[in-house]
Parts: structure tokens; sequence; C-alpha cells
């Protein structure tokens, strides 16, 4: 996954509106990177968003393609084809579902307060076995029942922007590196994925 930009990189997205200052500051989030379709990681243009309803929109636009994916059969979503490790489309569903979970979780606990020991939590974890927490990930959901999958699949995204919109925004939007995290979990990591998509979407439709 990716969390975070390259550096040197200069965003070429326009900025919405002026940043506020002396917003509170966490430890920049560590880069969760697969390897992806083609072997190659992709890096990143993005904007510092300033109103959540701009963030809302365009992650909520970043996440339609991926709905093609809750059509497939039970057949076609067991198809590998995606990657190098030849993810099936049941496969890119775990994976995305299990990072929106987590970042569920942390809007939750935002919603109640400043800090996230489930960010706190997580960033220990992937510090200590970097992308084999992913493999984990796959393997753990492939045991699950497929309607299970597909059920937090269509539901999480939906429930993430819900949290969103009631979090006060100076504990994530106008929190930079928070709001590097929602951003890196959600939009950067669809983005990453988009040849993981097309190249399931091709195989079996």
């Amino acid at each position: 996954m990716v969390a975070g930009e390259e550096a040197g990189q200069v965003d070429r997205r326009e900025v919405r509106q002026r940043p506020v200052a002396h917003a509170p500051t966490l430890p920049e989030p560590q880069r969760r990177e697969r390897r992806v379709a083609g072997g190659r990681r992709r890096a990143y243009h993005r904007a510092m968003y300033f109103d959540a309803l701009s963030f809302l929109e365009d992650e909520r636009e970043a996440w339609r393609p991926y709905e093609a994916l809750a059509e497939l059969s039970p057949g076609q979503l067991e198809v590998p084809v995606a990657g190098l490790d030849q993810w099936s489309g049941r496969d890119l569903v775990a994976h995305l579902t299990f990072w929106l979970e987590h970042v569920l979780d942390v809007a939750r606990e935002l919603a109640l307060g400043e800090t996230s020991p489930a960010h706190q939590r997580m960033e220990a974890e992937w510090a200590a076995r970097g992308d084999a927490l992913n493999a984990e990930i796959i393997a753990s959901w492939r045991a699950l029942p497929l309607a299970d999958v597909l059920e937090r699949f269509r539901r999480v995204p939906g429930e993430l922007r819900g949290y969103l919109t009631v979090v006060p925004e100076a504990r994530w939007l106008k929190n930079a590196a928070f709001q590097r995290l929602f951003t890196s979990e959600t939009i950067d990591h669809y983005a990453e994925h988009e040849a993981d998509l097309r190249a399931i979407l091709d195989a079996v439709t």
C-alpha cells in the first residue's frame, strides 16, 4: 500500500483553500506498498484538502470503478489474474476492505478523541512485518465466506464516509498526518490498484 508521497515530488493538483496554521501533527504514516501489476510502484500527485466535502467527493469518485467487483459471480471472483502475486478479484476485495476497515477504526477513535491507538498499533506492526502482513491478510480472508467478504466490501466505504462527516475536521482534515493517512488508504490506494482492477475485469468479463 502507499502512504505519503515520494521524496522530491511536486504536487501539481490545485490547493483548494488556504491551509490552517498550527494544526497538530503526527509522525508520517509509513509506506505500505504491495507489488502491483507490471511490477512497478506508482507515485501520486495529491491535493492538500481543506474542506471535507472535496475529499469525500474525490474519494467517492475514485472508489466507483471498484464497485464492479461486487457484480462478479463467485466463479469470476476466484480467477487468479492480477499482478505478480496473481491476485483474484476476491483477493483485491479483501485487501482493499481490510485497509478501509483499518482507517474506519481510526475514524471511530478520532470521533471520540484526538489520538488513535489503532493507527499507532498498525504503524508498529507494519514496521515489524512489512508486506508479509498483506500476505497474511489475503490468506486469512480466503478462509471467510464469500458472502461475508462482499458484505463488508459493500458496507465499509460508506460507513467510513459517514464517520468522516462527524469527526471534527481539526482531528483529521486539518491534521496533516491524519489527512495523509486517510488519503493514502483511500484515494491513493485505489489509484495504486487500478491496473489490478483492469486485469481482473478484462480476464473475467
